[in-house]
């Protein structure tokens, strides 16, 4: 496949551009608490001696939600 090099690369380049996005978003939003997400009632945390254990269910499911509404809306056919 001719030139199959080239569009692996802008593929690659491209994964990387959107992870350095999503990561500095993370870390961006992690410095503010943003609606109180990320400890809802329903989210998963489990504490026994020097362990933790933390998930956030409902905080995904709401993203999930929020997001799919949003997205809806944006590329509505």
């Amino acid at each position: 496949m001719p030139g199959s090099g080239e569009f692996l690369g802008k593929m690659i380049l491209a994964a990387g551009f959107l992870l350095v996005i999503v990561g500095g978003t993370t870390i961006a939003l992690s410095k503010v608490k943003m609606f109180g997400l990320g400890r809802l009632p329903g989210d998963i945390f489990i504490q026994k001696g020097n362990y933790s254990f933390y998930f956030p269910l409902v905080t995904c499911i709401l993203l999930s939600v929020l997001l799919t509404v949003f997205f809806n809306l944006l590329f509505k056919r």
